[in-house]
């Protein structure tokens, strides 16, 4: 090994990892299949061992999973692969020079010494802006908010989803399955537009609609009504909607506040290079905490909420540590995501702000085909339900593959003559 982690680490003090979920866990899995062999601790602030987050918005919503069946792995596990897990831990500071973390932990205040740091705290949901919410007012971020979520959906008829992004149109989904009334609120022209664009976007909101969710676009929230208990919200134009519950999926913001003042660089997250590092060879970051270039993208700097991609940069980040950045090589990831809504699977993948070809586009949605384009070569796709056409396009993004050529397999696999570019 000729990274930070080979063979100068100090006997107390190896790799640390803050932040447990599925960026931190495949670090600490990653280092260990690289040969690591040296102390390595994982520090989470919830009090669950790492668990799956994708779930929470869809099956635990819908009660087919229970909250705590999403758990990776037990502690026997990381017992036996050499990983000391503190939950239920909060990192107040780091002094990156003399590589220790001040952490609240069982009631005392510890100082744990590293040798290498990788920063994996995810991020936090946005909140409502000047609003005190009442009960009855949902986010979905941990796995003790799907669990309250759900106990409470069992409880009413009526809910309003506040954001029509991924999670909110999930939550919705599993909203509908239990039979309950839904109202989704998206204060742009459509729902994900700055995630799809806006042909592929428009096309997608019809999913609400076609499975009984009203859809209001343009509308903001300005309050909250009803007392101690949610009764509903009221929009900036007056109107006034009742509801049983509500639920805010309005995005989220990175969880780095415990860095400030560390000299660590910060801004829409932490500041990393191609290889992950945050100004120092001993610092990374990974998942929706840090901000990298990604090769993929044409090195363009990415700041990814994917379950994907945060995963595959921890796996990255335990290879720029046990190998060095020059054997691991700049961050490359396609972006690819998913999405279960309504009984459909969205696949997405690459760079979706180019020219879009909607190659097949059935009219209840169950199936759709695009692909994305700059210049002459595809550079993202879209589909839903069609499984082996993604397969296909997602192997020619980035590759020289040329759009007509692209576009062609995709119309003759949908036995069409061809879409519309827009």
């Amino acid at each position: 090994m000729s990274g930070v982690l080979s063979g100068r680490v100090r006997s107390s003090a190896g790799l640390v990892v803050v932040g447990a979920g599925v960026a931190g866990l495949r670090t600490v899995q990653g280092v260990r299949r690289e040969g690591y062999d040296g102390p390595i601790t994982l520090i989470g602030a919830e009090a669950h061992l790492p668990y799956d987050r994708p779930p929470l918005s869809k099956q635990v919503l819908t009660g087919a999973l229970g909250s705590t069946s999403v758990t990776y792995h037990d502690r026997e596990y990381f017992q036996d692969l050499g990983v000391t897990v503190l939950t239920g831990a909060r990192v107040d500071s780091v002094d990156v020079q003399a590589q220790t973390l001040a952490v609240q932990f069982e009631g005392s205040d510890v100082r744990i010494p590293f040798a290498a740091l990788v920063v994996a705290t995810g991020a936090r949901p946005r909140r409502l802006p000047c609003m005190v919410p009442p009960r009855g007012v949902h986010v979905v971020r941990t796995c003790d908010d799907a669990a309250a979520l759900y106990e409470d959906l069992l409880t009413t008829s009526t809910v309003i989803v506040i954001g029509g992004g991924f999670i909110g149109a999930e939550v919705a989904s599993s909203a509908r399955t239990l039979g309950l009334e839904v109202t989704v609120l998206e204060a742009g022209r459509f729902p994900m537009r700055r995630a799809l664009g806006p042909v592929v976007a428009e096309l997608l909101s019809e999913l609400h609609e076609l499975n009984g969710v009203t859809l209001r676009c343009g509308s903001s929230v300005s309050g909250f009504l009803g007392g101690e208990r949610v009764e509903g919200v009221l929009l900036d134009d007056g109107t006034a909607i009742e509801a049983g519950l509500v639920v805010v999926g309005i995005g989220v913001v990175p969880d780095v506040n415990w860095l400030t003042g560390s000299g660590l660089p910060l801004g829409d997250g932490l500041i990393c290079d191609q290889f992950l590092r945050a100004g120092s060879e001993i610092v990374l970051g990974v998942g929706d905490a840090a901000s990298c270039p990604n090769a993929a993208m044409g090195g363009r700097r990415v700041r990814s909420q994917q379950w994907t991609t945060a995963g595959d940069q921890g796996t990255h980040a335990a290879q720029v540590l046990t190998h060095g950045a020059e054997i691991a090589g700049p961050f490359s990831h396609d972006m690819y995501f998913w999405s279960d809504q309504y009984g459909v699977k969205i696949q997405g993948s690459g760079d979706l702000s180019g020219d879009v070809e909607v190659v097949e586009a059935r009219p209840d949605l169950s199936r759709l085909v695009t692909a994305y384009r700059k210049g002459d070569l595809i550079r993202g796709a879209v589909t839903v339900n069609a499984p082996k056409h993604f397969r296909r396009l997602r192997k020619m993004i980035g590759s020289k593959d040329l759009w007509s050529g692209a576009v062609e397999f995709a119309s003759a696999s949908a036995g069409v003559s061809g879409g519309e570019v827009r």
